[in-house]
C-alpha cells in the first residue's frame, strides 16, 4: 500500500491508484466531469486539478499516480484558483440555457458553476453553434451545443457496451461528438449514455420535455424483465411513470441498466392497458364489475370440476410473475386437485428440471462473471439475452479472459471470442458431447459418450483446462432445447473436470423464483406443451400471451371450456371468456428472485390504473370465493413468508435450494425441432407495447424476420 497525506489526512491506496481514488477512500470530493469509476482515465476536462507539493503546477486528480509521502491539497488557492479558470473555460461557449434543459437540476456543470463558476463572463464573441443529429428513438442529440467534450459517451461505447457507436470528430473549437456516417445508436445498453452525460448534450428522447427533475417523486423498485434483476429508481409524476433510472448495486447490476429496463415505461401508460375486468358474451367483450368477474370465474372452474374432473383444470403463468402470485397460483391450482400448472411455455424438454422446491441457477454469484479467466458458453445470444451478464463478461475478456461459444450464427457479442463452435441447433448434443470427449481425453478419463472430436473440440478443451475462475454457461435457447437434459450433463461433465461452475443464465425476471415455489406440474400434472395443446378444459392465462410467449401458440385452447386471462393488457382477446386487470410491476408490491438466487422485493410506485389490483389479491379473493385452504394473507409479505420462510429481502436463497445436478442418459441424435428463443423487445408484455423500443434497429429486424417468415 502506498501512503499519501490528502488535505492533511493519511490515506492508503494500493500501488497504481490516481489521487482521484485517494480522494474518494478518504471521503474528499474533487470537482470533475471526465472521470467516472467504471470507465478509463481520459483527464480531458482538467475539473479536477489539484496542488501536489512539489509539483511546478496544479495536476489533474484523476491522472496523477500517487506516491509515497505525496502531499495534495485539493482546497488550496493554487487548486481553487485552477479549477475555477477550468470552469471559465468551459462556460465560454456554453450555452445559457438552464431554463428549458432537460438536464436542470441534473447538471453536474450547473452544480459546479455555482461553486466555481463566475458571476460574469469576459467572453464577447459568438458562442458556437453545434447541429443537432438524429441517433435513433431513444436517445436525443438536440442540444450538442452544450457539450464539453468529456468524452464519457465515447469511452462507455467503447469499453461498458463494446461498441464505438460514438467518436469526435475535427478539432478544437470544430471538435464534435457524433455517430460515424449518419449511422443510429444502436447499443442495447446505450440509454447509460443519458445518465453519464454531465451535461445536456444527451438527453432521453421518450421523455425529452415530459416533466422537470424537481417535480418527480423517485422510487425503488426491480426490474421485471431479464434474470438479472437490475436494481431500478422510478420516477414518477401525477400517479405516472415518468422515467426509470438505475440504482447503483455492485453485487447486481453495478450503475448500469438495460434499455428494456429503462424505457419499457411506455407501456405502463400505453392504450392497451385493461383498466376494468371484462366477460365475453355473444362473442362481444363487455365491461363488469370485479365481484360478477371473479363469481363468473369462481363458477366457471367449479362446473369444469363437476363435469371433467379437477385434473381437466390448468395455470399457465409467466416466470416475469412475482414470487407472490406464483406461489397463490399454485395454491389455487393444488387447491382445486390439480397439478397443471406450469411456466415452462417456451421449453420442449420438459424432463429437465430440478427436484421439487429446488431450482436451476446461474451456478454463481452474477458479480464474479466479472472476474472469470475461461468461459464457455452454450446456446446464447449473450448481448441480447442477458445485456448486463454480457457487459460484465466483456469487462472479464478485457481482461484477458478467454471465451469460447456453442451456437448456431456467429455471435456479434461485442467482445473477442476466443473460440467458436458452429452448429445447428439441432446438433447441438452432438457437437457438445465433442467437447466432453475432447476434455476427457485431455484429462485421461472416459468420455460419457462417444462423439467425434475436431480441432476446434480441442481449443475448447484446452482453453478450459487454464485460469482459475471458469464457468459453463447455459443460455436461453439451450433451455428451451429439445435436449436440454442431455446438454445439461453434458456441461456438466466438462465442468466437474476443468473445474468450473455449471449455470444457467435463466431467462425472465422469476425463473428461479417461480421454480423455489413449485410453479411446475406436480406428479402426475400436465406440463405447458401438453396444456397448450389443448389437454385442459379451463386454464388461467397468469402474465402470459401464448401467441408470443410459447413454442406452440395458443390455438390449442380455443377448445377449452373457459379460459382467463389476468393480464394488465388486452391481450389473449380470441381465446379468453375473462379479462381480469391486475397490476404490472410499477403498481404492486412483490419479489423477484434472480438467477444468482438473490430475493429482491419492491413496492408500488404508483396506485392501480383504473380498477386494476394486485395479481396476488386478485388471486386470493379467487381461492377464498373458491373456499380453498391457505388463502387467508393480509399483505403480499405475508405471502412471502410462507412461500420462501427464512430468505430476508437481499439474500441469497439457501444453496441448498439451488441446484444443476442431474441424472440421465445423454442423446446425440438430431433433435426434430429447433428451440424457442424470444428476441430481446420481445421478450414480455411491457417491452413488447413500449413503442420507442419498437422503433430500434433490434425491433425492426425482429419485425421484418416475421414478416420474411423467418424464426427469430
Amino acid at each position: 500500500m502506498v501512503e499519501i497525506e490528502l488535505d492533511g489526512q493519511k490515506v492508503e491506496v494500493p500501488p497504481g491508484s490516481m489521487v482521484m481514488h485517494a480522494a474518494e477512500k478518504a471521503g474528499t470530493y474533487i470537482p470533475h466531469f471526465c472521470y467516472h469509476k467504471k470507465l478509463s482515465i481520459a483527464a480531458n476536462c482538467r475539473m479536477c486539478l489539484v496542488d501536489v507539493e512539489k509539483a511546478p503546477k496544479p495536476m489533474p486528480a484523476c491522472a496523477t499516480p500517487v506516491t509515497q509521502g505525496m502531499i495534495v491539497r485539493t482546497q488550496s488557492d493554487k487548486a481553487v484558483k485552477a479549477q475555477k479558470s477550468v470552469m471559465e473555460f468551459l462556460l465560454i461557449n456554453h450555452p445559457l440555457d438552464c431554463p428549458i434543459c432537460d438536464q436542470g437540476g441534473e447538471c453536474q456543470l450547473q452544480d459546479l458553476a455555482v461553486g466555481y463558476g463566475g458571476s460574469g463572463s469576459r467572453y464577447q464573441e459568438e458562442k458556437r453553434v453545434v447541429f443537432h443529429k438524429s441517433v435513433g428513438p431513444l436517445i436525443s442529440m438536440e442540444e450538442m451545443s452544450r457539450c464539453i467534450h468529456c468524452t464519457r459517451c465515447v469511452r462507455f461505447g467503447q469499453e461498458i457496451a463494446g461498441v464505438m457507436e460514438l467518436g469526435m470528430s475535427n478539432r478544437g473549437e470544430h471538435a464534435e461528438i457524433e455517430t460515424f456516417v449518419g449511422q443510429s445508436v444502436d447499443s442495447e445498453l446505450s440509454g447509460n449514455m443519458i445518465d453519464i452525460c454531465p451535461v445536456g448534450a444527451l438527453t432521453s428522447k421518450p421523455f425529452r420535455y415530459s416533466a422537470r427533475t424537481w417535480e418527480l417523486s423517485r422510487r425503488k423498485s426491480v426490474s421485471p424483465h431479464d434474470s438479472t434483476g437490475a436494481n431500478l429508481i422510478v420516477q414518477v409524476k401525477n400517479h405516472q411513470v415518468m422515467r426509470v433510472v438505475p440504482l447503483e448495486n455492485e453485487d447486481v447490476n453495478e450503475c448500469w441498466i438495460a434499455d428494456r429496463d429503462r424505457f419499457s415505461y411506455e407501456a405502463l401508460n400505453g392504450p392497451d392497458r385493461l383498466t376494468a375486468p371484462m366477460i365475453k358474451q355473444g362473442g362481444e367483450w363487455k365491461t363488469v364489475d370485479w365481484q360478477t368477474a371473479l363469481e363468473y370465474v369462481a363458477n366457471g372452474l367449479r362446473q369444469v370440476r363437476a363435469d371433467h374432473g379437477a385434473a381437466a383444470i390448468g395455470l399457465l403463468a409467466s416466470p416475469h410473475s412475482t414470487v407472490e402470485e406464483l406461489a397463490l397460483a399454485g395454491a389455487l391450482v393444488r387447491g382445486l386437485g390439480s397439478e397443471n400448472i406450469d411456466i415452462r411455455l417456451r421449453a420442449a424438454d420438459f424432463g429437465n428440471a430440478a427436484a421439487p422446491g429446488q431450482a436451476r441457477w446461474l451456478g454463481r454469484p452474477i458479480a464474479e462473471l466479472s472476474s472469470l479467466q475461461r468461459v464457455l458458453v452454450v446456446g446464447s445470444n449473450l448481448r441480447k439475452d442477458h445485456p448486463l451478464f454480457a457487459q460484465r463478461i466483456r469487462q472479464a475478456v478485457r481482461k484477458g479472459a478467454q471465451l469460447s461459444v456453442l451456437a448456431e450464427t456467429a455471435p456479434d457479442w461485442a467482445m473477442n471470442v476466443r473460440h467458436t463452435l458452429l452448429a445447428d441447433s439441432l446438433h447441438w448434443s452432438a457437437t457438445l458431447a465433442g467437447v466432453a470427449a475432447a476434455v476427457a481425453a485431455d484429462k485421461g478419463v472416459q468420455a460419457p459418450v462417444a462423439a467425434e472430436v475436431n480441432d476446434t473440440h480441442r481449443a475448447i478443451a484446452a482453453s478450459l483446462a487454464g485460469g482459475e475462475h471458469k464457468a459453463v454457461l447455459l443460455g436461453n435457447a439451450a433451455a428451451h432445447h429439445e435436449q436440454a437434459a442431455s446438454l445439461l450433463v453434458l456441461a456438466r461433465f466438462i465442468a466437474e473436470h476443468t473445474g468450473a461452475s455449471v449455470g444457467y443464465l435463466t431467462e425472465a425476471a422469476n425463473t428461479v423464483g417461480a421454480q423455489l415455489v413449485r410453479a411446475l406440474p406436480g406428479q402426475g400434472g400436465l406440463n405447458a406443451g401438453q396444456m397448450l395443446r389443448g389437454g385442459v378444459k379451463a386454464v388461467v392465462l397468469l402474465n402470459t400471451e401464448p401467441a408470443h410467449d410459447s413454442a406452440v401458440g395458443e390455438t390449442g385452447l380455443a377448445s377449452a371450456d373457459m379460459v382467463v386471462t389476468l393480464s394488465p393488457f388486452k391481450t389473449n382477446l380470441d381465446i379468453s371468456d375473462v379479462l381480469l386487470p391486475i397490476a404490472p410491476f410499477s403498481e404492486t408490491s412483490g419479489s423477484f428472485v434472480n438467477a444468482e438466487g438473490r430475493l429482491q422485493g419492491f413496492h408500488a410506485v404508483v396506485r392501480p390504473l383504473g380498477e386494476t389490483r394486485p395479481g396476488w389479491k386478485v388471486l386470493r379473493v379467487l381461492g377464498n370465493l373458491l373456499e380453498l385452504p391457505g388463502f387467508d394473507a393480509e399483505s403480499s409479505q405475508a405471502v412471502l413468508s410462507a412461500a420462501l420462510p427464512g430468505v430476508e429481502q437481499g439474500a441469497l436463497v439457501p444453496a441448498s435450494r439451488l441446484s444443476n445436478d442431474t441424472q440421465g442418459a445423454i442423446t446425440v441424435a438430431a433433435a426434430s425441432g429447433r428451440p424457442c428463443v424470444a428476441t430481446i423487445y420481445q421478450l414480455d408484455g411491457l417491452v413488447r407495447r413500449a413503442s420507442s423500443l419498437q422503433l430500434t434497429a433490434d425491433a425492426r429486424r425482429t419485425a421484418h424476420a416475421a414478416a420474411e417468415g423467418v424464426t427469430a
